[in-house]
């Protein structure tokens, strides 16, 4: 998951990213949500320790819930 959000935002905005998706509905997949949430807010905090983002909380908040549940919510027209 960590390559694969490299891999887009070196093609493409992170923030517009709509996050991971799933035709799963079982129980068991709300674990892997949980873990590519915590995958991302990682990756974002490194980023913005290491100098390649803003060091800005809100900031990097907002790119955090906008991958995780607005940008979906958008391009999907929930």
């Amino acid at each position: 998951m960590r390559s694969q959000l490299i891999s887009y935002a070196e093609l493409m905005p992170l923030g517009k990213f709509i996050g991971m998706e799933t035709d799963s509905r079982s129980f068991l997949s709300y674990s892997r949500h949980g873990y590519f949430r915590r995958i991302l807010c990682n990756l974002v905090g490194e980023w913005m320790e290491r100098g390649f983002i803003p060091n800005d909380i809100a900031a990097a908040g907002k790119i955090v819930s906008d991958i995780c549940y607005n940008n979906a919510k958008e391009y999907f027209g929930f």
